[in-house]
């Protein structure tokens, strides 16, 4: 019997198994973007790939979308010449993640953020992991020593906010504006955040419970 601690892919014909996975992943994209969210079913058809051998790679619609979401490993957004003030990196790294992370993978993205949205989803969910929060913070690196540690944080995560599949699906689905202006408008609640905080109108101090 087979050491169940091994992904399936890593044993045996191992190249195969490579292309039928990706091939499995393909598929599920090709019907993220016709706006089916798939079952493993689905996109064992759409590959032509048996129901049997599909589940031994994606055992459930979880795994096999979350292994479909885009890998976005990038520490910075700022390229190789990043600007040296706050409010030019931060227009940017919000044009970089608007239009060409979120709206580029927005299908996978969507899907991702349903499952999010389960009562038993992982709390290694991809959405949770922090890009967003770490990109945002690289853009206002200049000014992280002219607020508190509350402050500086509070900056990152109110802007962060502004800029992702959220508030995308909020302005296209909830507001009905098209996906240009919701770009748009996601820029410009981010620089607006920015401008307000050097302008010394700083994140509000949390009050102490009783």
């Amino acid at each position: 019997m087979m050491d169940m601690s091994i992904p399936y892919e890593s044993t045996g014909r191992v190249q195969q198994k490579s292309r039928t996975r990706q091939a499995l992943i393909a598929a599920t994209r090709r019907l993220l973007a016709q706006g089916i969210t798939p079952t493993v079913e689905q996109s064992a058809a759409e590959a032509d790939v048996s129901r049997t051998s599909a589940y031994r790679y994606f055992p459930s619609q979880r795994d096999l979308l979350s292994a479909s979401h885009p890998e976005i490993d990038r520490d910075s957004l700022l390229g190789d010449d990043p600007p040296g003030d706050a409010p030019a990196r931060l227009a940017v790294a919000a044009r970089e993640m608007v239009d060409e992370i979120i709206l580029n993978n927005e299908h996978e993205l969507r899907a991702m953020l349903r499952l999010s949205l389960e009562d038993d989803a992982p709390r290694e969910q991809l959405l949770r992991q922090g890009r967003r929060i770490r990109w945002v913070a690289d853009a206002l690196e200049p000014i992280q020593g002219r607020l508190t540690r509350r402050q500086f944080d509070d900056l990152v995560h109110a802007i962060g906010a502004t800029i992702g599949i959220e508030p995308l699906v909020w302005l296209t689905d909830m507001a009905g504006v098209d996906r240009e202006r919701a770009s748009a408008l996601m820029q410009w609640s981010a620089r607006t955040l920015l401008q307000a905080a050097l302008a010394g109108d700083l994140p509000p101090a949390t009050k102490t419970r009783r």
